[in-house]
């Protein structure tokens, strides 16, 4: 018998160490990129989903100048990102990447000290094959160290790395290559890997880079949108300081969407810890788009240190309850209608890491008031098709 324990014992030991083995590996890989970069989701502004490719410098600079102007700089909307389409269809006798002489005549690194001087940072765009997806300008595969060493001398801050028109090798293979390149280019880029969630990026992605796309490309319309919440839903475990999920980017302002829908796309990917990445035309925006965009509450939900991204705690047909934990005790929780008549929806103190009997205070996010009356195991509320309810909860007794 007391062999039998010794046995038992050694294999517990034997269990303990792989275990601490495999927590050391998984630590030194996710250490590979430390660049200290994406603590919390990016926010700012891409120019792909209103503009494509009929982008230049003038518009980029007004774009910049409007960060600044409406305050959204000032809730941290500080990247200003370049998408596809900036740079000639070849390289110079050199090897290096050209800004297109007819919209970028005074080069990018010109329009990163113009983004720069305003308290901002300039991004831009690439791919992981030999043309980016339009086909317009050349991608950075091999020539990812020269790429790198180019985007840090004009003082580039961000990079969306795209994955059209490879050499049908695996991204797992294509992307570290700009993971090291980066590395080695002597100024921190945040690392936006946008591999459409292909490979399951969110599986390999922490170590390579500092968000992942989860997703294919996003449209302007209901069912793409949700869609695009669901697939990124799957991957919650793996969204933490410094490596992001991402559903791609924001369509609030583009006119697709109404203005309930437009809030279920701001409340999900605020507690899904998604990037926030503005993709309309800032320089004329409505009031209503300024008042989902610059909702305080839901942009502090969002940019939360714990880092905790939402899960699905319950689905009922068209009802679903989405809840994160928050700093300071606080959990988030949508109470969400897909569906296309009223409902009336319940989150249930058990589904969200409650005891039933925890006396709750709730703030309405979107309705911006502590509501009055407490809540014990369960709050609930009616809502509109096609619409949510965002809150944040505090227990206090």
């Amino acid at each position: 018998m007391g062999k039998r324990r010794c046995v038992v014992a050694a294999l517990a030991a034997i269990m303990l160490m792989m275990e601490l083995a495999a927590l050391t590996v998984a630590e030194h890989r996710r250490s590979m990129l430390s660049n200290g970069l994406g603590m919390t989701p990016p926010m700012g502004w891409n120019s792909w989903n209103h503009f494509g490719c009929n982008i230049d410098e003038k518009m980029i600079k007004e774009t910049a100048d409007a960060l600044v102007s409406t305050g959204l700089s000032k809730l941290g909307y500080e990247y200003v990102n370049i998408d596809d389409c900036w740079a000639e269809i070849s390289r110079d006798d050199k090897g290096n990447l050209v800004p297109k002489k007819s919209t970028f005549p005074s080069g990018i690194k010109a329009l990163a000290d113009y983004v720069n001087k305003k308290g901002l940072k300039l991004g831009i765009y690439s791919d992981a094959g030999y043309f980016t997806c339009s086909r317009k300008m050349p991608g950075s595969l091999g020539y990812e160290e020269q790429d790198a060493k180019t985007f840090a001398s004009w003082g580039i801050d961000y990079l969306k790395y795209d994955n059209c028109n490879n050499d049908g090798s695996k991204p797992t293979k294509r992307y570290p290559v700009m993971t090291r390149a980066l590395m080695k280019a002597g100024r921190p880029i945040f690392f936006s890997l946008c591999e459409w969630g292909d490979m399951h990026p969110a599986e390999w992605g922490a170590p390579v880079g500092n968000s992942w796309r989860t997703t294919n490309d996003i449209s302007d319309n209901w069912e793409s949108m949700i869609s695009r919440a669901d697939q990124n839903e799957i991957y919650a475990e793996y969204a933490r300081p410094g490596g992001w999920n991402d559903p791609d980017m924001l369509e609030v302002g583009n006119g697709g969407m109404t203005k309930d829908e437009y809030i279920v796309h701001f409340s999900l990917w605020a507690i899904s810890k998604a990037p926030l990445l503005l993709g309309c035309d800032i320089r004329n925006m409505t009031r209503e788009t300024m008042d989902i965009i610059t909702n305080k509450d839901v942009i502090a939900v969002n940019q939360d240190p714990y880092g905790f991204q939402a899960k699905k705690v319950r689905m009922e047909g068209d009802q679903e309850i989405w809840s994160a934990p928050l700093s300071g005790y606080k959990i988030a929780v949508v109470l969400l209608n897909r569906g296309p008549v009223r409902y009336s929806t319940t989150a249930r103190w058990d589904d969200i890491g409650l005891d039933p009997k925890t006396v709750v205070q709730a703030r309405d996010l979107w309705e911006h008031k502590t509501l009055k009356t407490t809540f014990v195991g369960n709050l609930t509320a009616t809502l509109r098709p096609h619409s949510c309810k965002l809150y944040v909860l505090k227990p206090i007794a």
